[in-house]
């Protein structure tokens, strides 16, 4: 079979290698989407915190079911969605149902080879049936389902006024999300164009260029209150950083970026506001249920999402191009 990997940072290559055999409870899934993700192009850069190369990249999975086994209630030829956090279920975390910060994680694409290949085998727990949901929209079902925990991490209501700072794919799913629970959401970023997606496209009620002077500008617009919750998505420690500043009085600042530099504040600052900080990692199975629910509401904007498409063996040539800023794309989609 044909799999792309990552040999080494900003190298790619189209290689053969035996087609897997599926062991007792996995499932053989021939994968037909594959949702480029930050982390892949992190992983591309050399930048991410939890890698070792040559890796085979893709956790935005999405593909027909071959094989399953006996007692699933998969079948062959059903369309399915793959939840890539393969979780060791005695752990801790696992035993309180956290199984998203499960302490011997291991991620699809990052920490094990991934769905960059034309078949997989997956715990059949990690499988999940799509119906008629299309393989393009079923492979962005995960990232989206990000933003969501996050969301939820924050415990977001219809009363909060709410700052989603970086419009990437991942803000863009946060956007959606708590606009999907009523709250009043400002986006903050550097890029105008992104700015100007969120507005039209996801229904931002307000943007803050992210400039010297946004912190003036967020006090204005809020009569000095700031944020009830504030949720970081720029992947940047200095962002990640500035981003206390914007939190109310009160409120809840939601980390959703990883890096790997220590993060440092102002703690007489966050000790007055009582700020409550937390971190927000991967996301567990109501989370996908959520997305799956929002995307048959017509809450996601799928169409628009996807900017930009190829195949898998053009994956070496694609990455190169895709990950451009002048590239424009919001998320990209490998077909296998």
């Amino acid at each position: 079979m044909k799999v792309l990997i990552c040999d080494e940072p900003g190298k790619l290559s189209v290689i053969e290698r035996p087609e897997p055999k599926p062991k007792d409870g996995e499932v053989l899934v021939r994968i037909k989407r594959v949702g480029i993700c930050g982390t892949d192009f992190h992983i591309f850069q050399g930048k991410h915190p939890f890698l070792e190369y040559p890796r085979v990249m893709g956790h935005e999975l999405s593909g027909t079911v071959v094989s399953a086994p006996a007692g699933s209630d998969l079948s062959p030829g059903q369309n399915c969605y793959i939840v890539p956090y393969l979780s060791c279920g005695h752990c801790v975390a696992c035993r309180k149902g956290v199984t998203n910060a499960c302490q011997n994680i291991s991620v699809l694409g990052v920490h094990s080879d991934g769905g960059m290949a034309e078949l997989l085998c997956v715990p059949a727990s990690n499988v999940v049936a799509v119906g008629d949901t299309p393989l393009e929209d079923a492979a962005m079902i995960e990232f989206l389902a990000i933003g969501a925990h996050g969301v939820k991490r924050g415990g977001i209501t219809a009363a909060d006024r709410v700052l989603v700072v970086g419009s990437g794919p991942i803000g863009m799913s946060a956007i959606i999300f708590a606009k999907a629970r009523g709250a009043h959401v400002t986006v903050m970023d550097m890029r105008e164009d992104r700015l100007a997606f969120t507005q039209d496209q996801l229904g931002a009620d307000a943007l803050l260029l992210a400039n010297a002077d946004a912190e003036a500008k967020a006090a204005a617009a809020t009569s000095g209150d700031f944020f009830d919750v504030v949720i970081d998505c720029t992947g940047n420690t200095a962002a990640m950083q500035r981003g206390f500043g914007f939190v109310g009085h009160a409120g809840r600042y939601v980390l959703v970026s990883v890096v790997r530099e220590n993060i440092t504040f102002n703690d007489p600052e966050f000790h007055k506001r009582e700020t409550t900080l937390f971190a927000s990692r991967n996301a567990q199975p109501d989370d996908f249920a959520e997305v799956v629910k929002q995307m048959a509401a017509g809450k996601v904007p799928t169409k628009a999402l996807n900017t930009h498409r190829g195949s898998l063996t053009a994956g070496p040539e694609l990455f190169r191009d895709w990950i451009r800023p002048e590239a424009g794309v919001i998320k990209a989609i490998l077909e296998v």
